[in-house]
């Protein structure tokens, strides 16, 4: 076989293999749902005029 068929079919193996690897992340549905819920009634909140809270300054920075 030639250099070019070679390289060739080691470039098709390498994209084969890898377009058959599946990641799957499952994140607890109750867990989801709470944060969900905090952050709409954050939204809500900030909607109806009142202000975000405000951050306090690290220890030891100086504002």
């Amino acid at each position: 076989m030639s250099p070019n068929v070679r390289k060739l079919m080691l470039g098709v193996l390498v994209l084969t293999a890898s377009a058959c690897v599946t990641i799957n992340i499952y994140f607890p549905a109750a867990a989801a749902e709470k944060a969900a819920d905090r952050i709409i009634d954050e939204v809500w909140q900030l909607r109806d005029g009142a202000s975000a809270p405000a951050r306090q300054p690290a220890e030891g920075k100086k504002p």
